[in-house]
């Protein structure tokens, strides 16, 4: 399983440090893959700090992603582009939460049908962006109200949303299934769930969010099961889903 930090002021309590993840990770390499973060406001709180050596340290030291992104500023914001560019440069694809607004929790920032982060994909071809959370995937279909936004959402999708237009028209988009939000996103449609997985096979990473034996038990394993017990998806879509695709897009 990957491990990914926090590290900013928004949600620093009770997370993990680049450093304690790296010394977890080595102390179960079998079991354990390291992700890094660091706050784009960091190193000076502006948009020339310089996060490449910083980043290349980490990366170099075995970390495979970047993540999870969560300071709350917009996405065009300098700062986050200085980011972006260097995890661009160094090879880190980035898992990004994604929220409505500035002071709403955490998460980076973003409008109704993620304009923000269409622009950044065009910015940074080469960057992988891992989309996640429930303001990420609410835009399965067209949201048009703030609570629509952040929630996971309900019922048959009606009408296809933002994550399908960009993911067609951008390929380093991908979808990361962690967290109820994932979950529920396919959920809420069992017959949508298998066109879209089956569509985006080579980009949709599976994912709990939190691993927690006496608490949090993700639905999605025994979801993902049934869709390929009762044929709606392949054995093909499921292994890529499943475990295929991270091996491929993180070099394990």
């Amino acid at each position: 399983g990957c491990i990914l930090g926090l590290g900013t002021p928004e949600n620093f309590i009770g997370g993990m440090s680049n450093e304690s993840i790296l010394r977890l990770c080595a102390a179960y390499p079998d079991r354990f893959i390291p992700f890094c973060v660091v706050d784009p406001r960091s190193c000076g709180n502006t948009p020339y700090a310089q996060f490449r050596d910083v980043l290349m340290h980490y990366r170099d030291r075995g970390c495979k992603g970047f993540g999870e992104l969560c300071a709350n500023i917009h996405l065009l914001d300098p700062r986050m582009q200085n980011l972006f560019k260097t995890c661009e440069e160094v090879g880190l694809p980035v898992t990004f939460h994604t929220t409505p607004m500035c002071g709403w929790s955490y998460g980076v920032v973003d409008d109704s049908g993620l304009p923000a982060l269409e622009i950044c994909l065009q910015r940074f071809p080469k960057l992988r962006f891992f989309g996640h959370s429930s303001a990420f995937w609410s835009e399965i279909t067209v949201c048009r109200t703030m609570q629509e936004r952040n929630s996971r959402g309900k019922g048959p999708i009606k009408e296809e949303g933002a994550i399908q237009r960009l993911m067609r028209k951008y390929p380093n988009l991908y979808g990361d299934l962690s967290a109820g939000s994932g979950a529920c996103a396919l959920m809420r449609d069992p017959a949508y769930a298998a066109k879209f997985l089956t569509e985006f096979q080579d980009r949709i990473m599976f994912g709990i969010d939190i691993c927690d034996p006496n608490g949090y038990v993700s639905p999605l394993p025994g979801f993902l099961r049934e869709l390929r017990g009762s044929g709606a998806i392949s054995e093909t879509v499921f292994r890529k889903v499943a475990r295929e695709n991270h091996i491929r897009e993180l070099g394990l």
